[in-house]
Parts: C-alpha cells; sequence; structure tokens
C-alpha cells in the first residue's frame, strides 16, 4: 500500500499550491467556495452563474489548480452560458490535505452534495465534465450519483493502461491494476454521454475513448477532434469544440 502511495504521488498528481489566476481578473462574476470533505478538509472552488438552467460541474486533469482553466473557464461561460462550479481536489491549490485517490472521490462526492443544494441550481441538471484524470474521477461519482449527463474528455480507461504504455519495462501494470478502473465503472452508469478525445493525443491515446465508449451505456456519442492533442481539444477548433457541447447539452432534456 505504501508503494502504491508513492508511485501515486509521483505519478499520477502534480497540484500547485499558488493561483495563477481568478475570476476576479477576468470581471467574471463568481463565489468563493469551500465546502467540507466526510474526512473533514476544506475544499476550494470556485462558483460562476449562467443564464442557463443547467449546471456544469467541473473535474479538472491531474496537474496545476483550477486557476490554470481560467481561460477555458471564460470561453465556456461565454459560449454556453451555463452554471459553472470547479473546484480544487485536496492538496490541489487553495484546498487542504494531500491528494489520494479515494480522497480525491470524496472531494467529488462533497461537490456534487453542496452543488445539489445551492438554491439557484436545478439538482436535475446538474451536468459533469471531466477532463483526462477528471474523467475518471466523473465517471466514479455517476456511478452513485448520477448527472443529468457527463461530458469526458480524453478519458482513460485504467490507470494500469496508461502504466504499462509509460512504463513497459516496469511491474507497474499490476501494482496498479484496481486504480483508477474506468472501464469497468462506467458500466454502472446509466446517463446521457458525450466522449471527446483528439486524434493526436500522446498522453492518451484515442483508443482509450474508444474503448469506453464501447462499454458504456447509451444513449452516448464520441466526438474525435481532428489535429487536437491532449490540453489542447478546446482551441485548436474552438468553433466545432463548442457547438459539439452546445448540441450535447440541448439533446439532455
Amino acid at each position: 500500500m505504501l508503494l502504491l502511495d508513492m508511485l501515486e504521488r509521483y505519478f499520477v498528481f502534480f497540484p500547485v499550491r499558488t493561483l495563477p489566476t481568478t475570476p476576479d481578473d477576468t470581471n467574471l462574476t463568481f463565489e468563493d467556495v469551500f465546502f467540507l470533505s466526510a474526512d473533514q478538509y476544506w475544499i476550494h472552488g470556485w462558483f460562476i452563474p449562467g443564464t442557463s438552467k443547467y449546471t456544469l460541474l467541473w473535474f479538472h486533469g491531474n496537474g496545476g489548480n483550477i486557476g490554470h482553466r481560467m481561460e477555458e473557464i471564460l470561453i465556456m461561460h461565454h459560449s454556453l452560458g451555463i452554471n459553472i462550479f470547479i473546484f480544487d481536489y485536496r492538496g490541489y491549490g487553495r484546498s487542504e490535505g494531500k491528494p489520494s485517490e479515494q480522497g480525491v472521490y470524496q472531494d467529488a462526492t462533497a461537490a456534487i452534495k453542496y452543488i445539489q443544494n445551492r438554491p439557484e441550481v436545478d439538482s436535475r441538471r446538474i451536468i459533469y465534465f471531466g477532463r483526462s484524470l477528471g474523467a475518471a474521477i466523473a465517471i466514479h461519482s455517476a456511478s452513485a450519483l448520477p448527472p443529468a449527463g457527463m461530458i469526458l474528455v480524453a478519458p482513460f480507461t485504467s490507470l494500469s493502461d496508461i502504466a504499462s504504455l509509460k512504463f513497459p519495462h516496469l511491474p507497474l501494470k499490476w501494482l496498479t491494476r484496481n486504480r483508477y478502473n474506468t472501464i469497468s465503472k462506467i458500466q454502472k452508469v446509466h446517463t446521457s454521454l458525450l466522449i471527446m478525445h483528439g486524434d493526436l493525443d500522446d498522453v492518451v491515446p484515442l483508443t482509450h475513448s474508444s474503448r469506453i465508449f464501447d462499454t458504456a451505456n447509451q444513449p452516448k456519442r464520441l466526438r474525435v477532434l481532428v489535429g487536437a492533442g491532449h490540453n489542447d481539444t478546446h482551441s485548436i477548433d474552438p468553433y466545432n469544440y463548442w457547438n459539439i457541447l452546445k448540441d450535447f447539452i440541448n439533446t439532455i432534456d
């Protein structure tokens, strides 16, 4: 267990404590939010109100913090008009604690329960948005607390599959065989699903999304973003990217 924790600390999580920017820097109306996880860590997030009846709950990737997503947050808010709630996992940004698989799952559950209880949020119209590691956290959360819809960007099938790809000569596949096993958890999710993946992604190959899509329940759709890598899916062809999201959200009701 100690070895697995060390592997997770050095190969999965890359948190940054200092926020490089906030919605204040872009004149975006927002609320600084702190809420408690079940194991009593204060978790920090931003609630950004929109004009849509939908609320997007954002599970970010494994590096940086919510401040590093500010450009995409701003564009999403302007493009979709949706309420956005984004939070940092424990150990990231202003959130307390140190990250771990079970810990970030607890943070996600606390975030869901918090946003469900906000008076201006329709709890029946919450959409999960998970990118990379955040997609694994979103899938885990959706299996227990189903959303109205779920958007996954560059998801991976399991940590063991990523480990064997990145370190083929080390026994990491066996050591990580039960970690972030999204390919099995997606079978338990019953909600409208959109998967997006760049065809030039060299961090998580497109085949991961194809396998998750094949395993997932209907209704589902897979959109391949031509020319996009792992971290630039929203900027390579922004018109196409945001139209795919708009179309998906419009079909949820």
